[in-house]
């Protein structure tokens, strides 16, 4: 169920926005002037990122002034440091909220990326600042293939809206729908619902239900998701009916 309607109610959120026609990384950028970050959400956009990352080394592959590229920075002293997941889980819904109101097919795909179908159309990059009081910030650095006609780089499945829609769609459109429904989903985390938005979480995963292929060290196998925890672990059962649970980097979908 679709939960933003994208008429922004929460006037007492307090926003600010930056933009850059160019930079290295809008994360890099928005954690060297976090000190100005004086807003519960801070968003930094460029036309265009020399150095844009996905995790680990991957890069983004982005054609300058097509794509929507940003970070934001929330301050989340609410949630608790055992169950962080729950940021990327709320960031994941707003950007699925905004997709599905192009087209249909959206669904979330652990760890950080939204999906058309079996093809990638956003990445998410997320910093988190922890200190002994707690999650001192967060920093999401988001890339969605808005625009893009043609990828060149070597990325197995790119898609952007584009290429679905055969038209093209108005950035900042896309933009304040995505604050508006980020606004949205942060008003739960804030009212501590956190069962609501594991609960929605699930219900838009990507492979919620069947057997699928994945690959860990051991080689590739057939299993059925079951959950993803809220410290990010995410739960499989194989085909043999043994359950196994993984953190980032340590499987792989076999699409």
């Amino acid at each position: 169920m679709q939960v933003c309607n994208f008429i922004c109610i929460f006037a007492q959120m307090k926003l600010k926005t930056i933009h850059l026609e160019q930079t290295d990384s809008t994360n890099r950028w928005l954690r060297e002037h976090m000190g100005e970050a004086d807003a519960d959400i801070t968003v930094v956009t460029a036309d265009y990122q020399t150095a844009g990352r996905g995790q680990g080394s991957n890069t983004w592959e982005s054609e300058q002034g097509k794509n929507l590229l940003f970070s934001m920075l929330v301050r989340p002293k609410y949630v608790p440091v055992q169950r962080q997941y729950l940021l990327s889980m709320t960031h994941a819904l707003a950007l699925y909220d905004t997709l599905s109101s192009y087209t249909d097919g959206i669904s979330i795909k652990w760890p950080n990326d939204i999906y058309w179908h079996d093809r990638k159309i956003c990445g998410t990059l997320i910093e988190l600042g922890i200190n002994s009081d707690g999650i001192n910030s967060c920093i999401f650095g988001t890339g969605i293939d808005v625009n893009q006609r043609l990828f060149r780089s070597d990325a197995p499945n790119p898609m952007s809206l584009w290429q679905i829609l055969g038209r093209e769609t108005d950035l900042k459109e896309v933009l304040d729908k995505v604050i508006c429904c980020m606004q949205t989903r942060m008003d739960l985390l804030i009212n501590g619902r956190f069962e609501e938005i594991s609960s929605n979480y699930h219900e838009h995963l990507y492979r919620r239900e069947g057997l699928h292929s994945y690959r860990d060290d051991d080689g590739e196998f057939q299993a059925r998701l079951i959950r993803v925890a809220d410290d990010g672990r995410l739960w499989l059962c194989d085909s043999q009916g043994k359950e196994r649970s993984y953190m980032f980097k340590e499987v792989a979908f076999v699409i």
